[in-house]
């Protein structure tokens, strides 16, 4: 798990609220700020080498507003991983109320990879969690909680609504995990357009599929029907 690029929000759950106040948006305004500046240190001077006051100082904050928004370097990479949940939510929640889990699978892969994608820091973000064990770290150990909220997206969009749902837990899971694939396959082939890596990774899932293969698109269905002669 590498992406991430947008500033994390600092609710524990991962909800916006509808209507943010003007203290909320102005420590955003900060909050931006301190991870802009982080992300460009990691990416320029590594992540193991980057201190608390470089970050404070590259953001124009004292380092007691940095420890504010952040308990340390790590924990902001790590929040990085929740405002990435935030945005794989939301697009669940925002797909029509009768579309299937595997189309809801699908229209949330494609949406959030695609404007990940067009976020100025993804790259810097990957390559940093790629080349620093400690950034990864930081970014792996909120995953179990993205997976839990992205599970109850999922689940919340079923007639029973259960947490415990098992197809909701193994969508979540699916869908973290194509999203690791597609954002690795993406910077392995750059400059590939992302709507294009993202049909390649569906296509080879395809494959994969037993059964009627409900989430196979495009040419990964014809590929087993192709199989199937």
């Amino acid at each position: 798990m590498t992406v991430g690029s947008t500033a994390p929000r600092r609710e524990t759950r991962l909800l916006r609220p509808a209507r943010p106040t003007l203290q909320s948006r102005k420590q955003q305004f900060v909050r931006d700020a301190i991870w802009d500046a982080a992300i460009d240190l990691f990416s320029e001077k590594g992540f193991d080498e980057t201190t608390v006051d470089d970050i404070a100082d590259a953001a124009g904050v004292s380092r007691r507003s940095f420890f504010r928004y952040f308990s340390s370097k790590s924990d902001l990479m790590a929040h990085g991983i929740v405002s990435y949940g935030t945005a794989v939510t939301d697009a669940i929640a925002a797909c029509p109320k009768n579309a299937t889990p595997a189309e809801v699978f699908r229209t949330t892969v494609r949406e959030v990879a695609g404007h990940q994608a067009t976020q100025p820091r993804t790259r810097k973000i990957m390559q940093i969690a790629a080349k620093y064990p400690a950034a990864r770290e930081a970014q792996l150990s909120r995953v179990a909680e993205v997976q839990d909220h992205v599970a109850e997206a999922f689940a919340r969009r079923s007639p029973k609504g259960s947490p415990n749902d098992l197809t909701a837990h193994l969508f979540a899971s699916l869908t973290l995990s194509v999203f690791g694939v597609t954002f690795r396959a993406w910077l392995e082939s750059s400059p590939q357009d992302m709507s294009i890596t993202v049909e390649r990774v569906f296509a080879t899932l395809g494959l994969f599929l037993a059964g009627d293969g409900e989430l196979a698109t495009g040419s990964g269905r014809r590929a087993n029907k192709k199989s199937k002669r």
